[in-house]
């Protein structure tokens, strides 16, 4: 019977424009799209350090109605150490699908063809909060840590950022990886397009 009544309220769920925005940043991020039924429907997983709590908090009051589980804290093991995680786990539904499709090929994130249409201050707020940080005041710039795109992609999203939002951008190689910074110049511009999306818990990554 509960069971259902879930597959019902699936039914009526519907995506706001805050969303949409939100699950761009998460998924330039750290969030995670799953499918267990090969690709007709996925649910978005979030998890992040336990030291993250009340942004994860902050998500989950945005999607609460996509889950019947409030975030919850587990032990994981990561290259032999130990870790407290805190998220959530939505229900896998349609509405994530098209998602899906932009950000993964085989089950591999990739930077979507089409970012330029779908980024906006709010998901690049978002992104920044999963994966930015404010580098020091010596060097007075931002710098995200996008260190599973690859160079090409970098560039592309690179190019979006100057194009919709005038703020200029540099790519960082670290540890064979690739990484966004933000030129000093153009720091208070990127603090300023942000700053108002940023919750109260993740303010210091401002600086």
């Amino acid at each position: 019977m509960r069971s259902k009544i879930i597959e019902q309220h699936k039914k009526k769920l519907k995506l706001n424009q805050k969303q949409r925005s939100i699950i761009i940043g998460m998924l330039l991020g750290d969030g995670h799209l799953e499918t267990l039924n090969n690709g007709r429907t996925y649910r978005l997983k979030v998890e992040h350090s336990i030291k993250q709590k009340e942004y994860v908090k902050w998500l989950y009051e945005q999607f609460k109605d996509f889950t019947h589980q409030e975030p919850q804290a587990r032990i994981k093991n990561l290259k032999g150490k130990e870790f407290l995680s805190y998220g959530f786990t939505t229900y896998s539904i349609g509405l994530f699908r098209f998602y899906a499709q932009q950000f993964y090929v085989d089950k591999k994130k990739i930077m979507p063809k089409i970012i330029k249409k779908l980024l906006d201050p709010l998901s690049l707020a978002i992104w920044f909060m999963d994966d930015g940080s404010w580098k020091s005041n010596k060097h007075r710039t931002y710098i995200i840590h996008t260190l599973g795109y690859t160079k090409k992609e970098l560039v592309l999203v690179k190019e979006v950022i100057e194009q919709k939002f005038g703020i200029i951008v540099g790519i960082h190689k670290q540890y064979n990886k690739w990484r966004l910074y933000v030129y000093s110049d153009s720091a208070k511009q990127f603090k300023n397009l942000i700053e108002s999306y940023v919750i109260p818990s993740m303010k210091y990554k401002l600086g």
